[in-house]
């Protein structure tokens, strides 16, 4: 159910792949998401054509390795398990990745139920009810 987005600078294909891994990884291993909910959109940017901008806000020392990572996802988890997810995803992405994990920016974003359709134009998660 998450829906990740991920944008890298000059990560080529293989980079890409690495940091989904890390971030599907991280996401079932911190709240349990099946190994088959693999819902992602991986963005290589080539620094002419597209590129990432970045500072030094809350102190990392950010550098063109930054990687940026957005969730979407039902809303329910606890800030503990968010927290987990962030150290987690940092720790998968420079393992696979080679990220550094002071590039690791990572958002996100919950919402409800009813704002999922995962196909034949149904919400899925939605109360039948409704």
């Amino acid at each position: 159910m998450p829906f990740v987005r991920i944008d890298a600078l000059r990560a080529g294909p293989e980079r890409l792949a690495a940091l989904g891994r890390a971030v599907h990884d991280a996401l079932g291993e911190t709240i349990g998401i099946p190994p088959d909910d693999l819902f992602q959109v991986l963005t290589d940017h080539d620094g002419t054509n597209g590129t990432l901008r970045y500072g030094g806000y809350l102190g990392p020392d950010r550098d063109d390795g930054i990687v940026y990572i957005a969730i979407t996802m039902r809303s329910g988890r606890t800030p503990v398990q968010k927290r987990a997810l962030y150290r987690r995803i940092a720790e998968l992405a420079h393992a696979y990745a080679g990220a550094e994990p002071r590039n690791v920016f990572v958002t996100v974003t919950e919402n409800g139920s009813a704002d999922w359709s995962f196909g034949h134009g149904l919400a899925q998660y939605a109360d039948t009810a409704d």
